[in-house]
């Protein structure tokens, strides 16, 4: 007898259901998943944003799918990345402040589930290619030790592209085992086969979870040449260096659905693509017209590029306005999979906002809360110089506080100089106002009217700011401390030993 289950999805399956079957015979089952996160890629990099450099495969999917056009993340990738995977404010994690580095003895806590493992609950198979970042001191804090069937890619922030290497020893695994014979490859043609091959040995009877973190377009700025030389009209060599990485990355995507295709996969998967948060001028990204960057909690550190794609949307070829932000993947995915968040028991500061994306229903999240970070540097702080990302903003409907915030530019693509389409805005790059302070303690703008935070309202608007103020303090009361620690020197040791970063405590 044909056994079926239903899986619904909705708003907490309460609201707009929607049924995924899946029986014995062939029918319907819970859509494969492809995320997609690219690595501070900016506002103004892709040509749905009207960027000259060249994305026509990740234009071609926006274009089909839903643009999220009013969707945050956070303004640096390890908080970020812990929020994607655990539906969670990195202040309830303890992740709120900066970076874990080749030494740092810490990790994304263990006592939080992950997107994998839940999806696994509901029979998806799950792999995990490119960058983890989320702590590797103990062999339980990596990533098939969090949910996933398998790993191919490196444990730290970043590294060189073609030896594979942070700080001149080896950063790249296998699951466990380390991976020493790519002789020079591009990063990205590493994980693009990689993808390839588990897309062709995987079991289309069985639900698919792909989670692609990209290396590109982080620092440091390399590409191969006949990549870079396709932006020669680029005066700026970072730009165009960066411009290169940008292509690769969207030639990989293009890559790696054909194999979807090839394999009987991509009619009936879901693709979410994200950045992890804003470019950074000096390595080449820009945010324009949007105002800071990475590290920054202004729109072009927080306002995140990212599309959904597939044949499950109830509209396409859209933008989609309302509030989302990066927590609400894990309950919106794990309902889409069939599975369930018993919220007394597991609280999520992300909303499931698929009648969002798919139906244009409004948004079940009214408010962002975007970042509370007043901790101090520490010494172990690399690149101490910069402190942008420290301060406190609130999104609220259509209002944004920030406080305690360095004060940033808009920078502009140097492609655009020239462009009357852009004059209007000021380009502080360029010598425009110096004499802003340095920090700002409060400021407010509307996002809606002015998405380029030039006018602050804070003193038009004082109840607006009191009322926000005082949402910033429940905030406050519910947070962690950072869980940051400093470096331990036997992290060295142990991959010296090695020669390659691993988990170096038992």
């Amino acid at each position: 007898m044909e056994i079926c289950k239903l899986y619904l999805c909705g708003l907490y399956g309460l609201v707009g259901l929607q049924l995924f079957v899946i029986c014995a015979h062939g029918a319907k089952q819970p859509p494969h998943i492809f995320l997609v996160v690219a690595d501070d890629l900016g506002w103004s990099d892709v040509g749905f944003h009207g960027s000259k450099i060249q994305t026509p495969n990740i234009d071609k999917f926006a274009s089909e799918g839903v643009i999220l056009d009013n969707y945050y993340v956070m303004p640096i990738c390890t908080p970020t990345r812990s929020a994607l995977l655990t539906g969670m404010y990195p202040i309830h994690t303890g992740l709120q402040h900066w970076v874990p580095f080749p030494q740092s003895p810490y990790g994304f806590p263990l006592n939080f589930t992950t997107l994998p493992e839940k999806l696994k609950k509901s029979g998806y198979a799950t792999h995990m290619i490119g960058k983890w970042h989320l702590g590797y001191h103990k062999w339980e804090y990596t990533p098939t030790y969090r949910g996933f069937d398998t790993f191919y890619g490196f444990y730290n922030g970043w590294g060189d592209h073609y030896s594979h290497e942070i700080d001149n020893i080896l950063d790249l695994r296998d699951n466990k085992e380390a991976v020493r014979d790519l002789n020079g490859t591009f990063a990205t043609f590493a994980f693009s086969k990689r993808a390839n091959k588990v897309i062709k040995a995987h079991n289309s009877s069985t639900p698919l979870f792909l989670y692609m973190a990209f290396q590109n377009v982080h620092a440091p700025l390399q590409a191969p040449k006949r990549y870079s030389d396709k932006y020669s009209f680029i005066k700026d060599e970072k730009r165009k260096m960066f411009a290169g990485m940008v292509d690769i990355m969207d030639e990989a995507i293009g890559n790696i659905t054909q194999a979807m295709k090839d394999a009987g996969l991509w009619e009936d998967t879901l693709m979410v693509f994200t950045t992890d948060n804003g470019g950074w001028h000096d390595h080449g990204g820009f945010n324009w017209p949007l105002r800071g960057e990475k590290f920054t909690l202004w729109e072009g550190g927080v306002r995140g590029v990212s599309f959904v794609h597939g044949n499950m949307l109830g509209r396409k070829g859209v933008k989609c306005e309302g509030l989302m932000h990066v927590t609400d993947w894990f309950p919106t995915l794990v309902n889409i999979a069939g599975g369930t968040i018993d919220h007394a028991q597991t609280p999520l500061d992300g909303v499931n906002v698929w009648n969002t994306i798919s139906k244009g229903k409004s948004s079940p999240r009214k408010e962002i809360l975007l970042n509370i970070d007043l901790k101090h540097k520490q010494e172990s702080d690399e690149l101490s110089a910069i402190t942008y990302y420290e301060g406190i903003a609130l999104r609220s409907g259509e209002m944004k506080l920030l406080m305690t915030v360095p004060n940033s530019s808009w920078y502009k693509p140097p492609e655009l100089e020239g462009n009357p389409d852009y004059k209007q805005y000021i380009d502080w790059s360029q010598g425009g106002i110096k004499s802003t302070p340095s920090t700002l303690k409060v400021a407010l703008y509307n996002i809606t009217a002015d998405p380029t935070e030039h006018n602050d309202l804070s003193e038009k608007l004082p109840e607006v700011v009191k009322k926000m103020k005082n949402r910033v303090q429940y905030y406050m009361k519910g947070s962690v401390p950072p869980i940051n620690k400093p470096d331990d020197p036997r992290a060295t040791e142990k991959a010296l030993e090695e020669g390659i970063w691993t988990p170096w405590e038992d």
